[in-house]
């Protein structure tokens, strides 16, 4: 059937997904993890309910402008650094553009092209699009990879404002006198609930991702507790 040899065969990656989804990860797992391990610390150093309400509301806000300050700066960093290589690249298209064919079609040589093939390859792809070529085979960029400092930072600064969120919502219902018992628990729940959509989000396996992120969370609020307990004891 011709109609149907000339359909186009659409696949869906998700590659594109590898920006975003670090990020809101990274974000929400930092925001369940500090607040949490905030409120067990100052619980454990028998602090009041009002210093751990505000102790979670403050670790939400800091947090959330922190985690947006440093995606901004550090992936700006990278797309600074794509940029110089790129515009490199244009410079050197300019003034050696045989040199920049021959080195592409090494390139493919490499990938296992015989030698003739390569060359051709080369030379088509440069002539459609020679920066594009280059960047995507000598550089390893694409559009799918490229850094976005401004939607790093919000996706980052929204996903640990609602990872804080939950810990905050656990100290304002949970009962004052059994926080330390009600927030490391729910807290380990919502890190596994994370892991698991995460997981699934990016195709991998979802009970791998959950017990990654429940793990190192539990030992975070572990450690912060035992510290909170150790300075908030009453001298003997």
């Amino acid at each position: 059937m011709p109609s149907a040899a000339r359909r186009l065969h659409l696949e869906r990656h998700r590659g594109e997904r590898v920006g975003w989804l670090r990020a809101a990860v990274l974000g929400a797992n930092d925001g369940i993890v500090s607040t949490a391990s905030l409120v067990v610390g100052v619980a454990a150093a028998q602090a009041s309910p009002s210093a751990i309400v505000m102790t979670a509301v403050a670790g939400l806000v800091a947090g959330a402008m922190s985690m947006a300050a440093g995606e901004y700066v550090s992936v700006h960093s990278q797309a600074d650094t794509e940029k110089a290589d790129i515009d490199r690249e244009r410079r050197e298209l300019a003034t050696d553009p045989q040199a920049e064919e021959r080195e592409l079609a090494t390139i493919y040589e490499g990938r296992g092209l015989a030698p003739t093939l390569a060359q051709q390859v080369a030379q088509q792809l440069m002539a459609h699009d020679a920066l594009g070529a280059h960047a995507r085979d000598e550089l390893e960029l694409s559009q799918t990879m490229a850094a976005r400092p401004v939607q790093a930072a919000l996706t980052s600064a929204a996903s640990f404002a609602v990872g804080a969120a939950l810990p905050l919502l656990v100290v304002v219902v949970a009962p004052a006198g059994s926080l330390l018992a009600w927030v490391p628990g729910t807290a380990m729940f919502f890190l596994a609930l994370l892991g698991s959509l995460a997981a699934r989000t990016g195709g991998a396996g979802m009970l791998v991702g959950a017990w990654r992120v429940t793990f190192w969370g539990a030992l975070a609020m572990a450690i912060t507790a035992g510290v909170g307990a150790l300075l908030g004891a009453p001298p003997g």
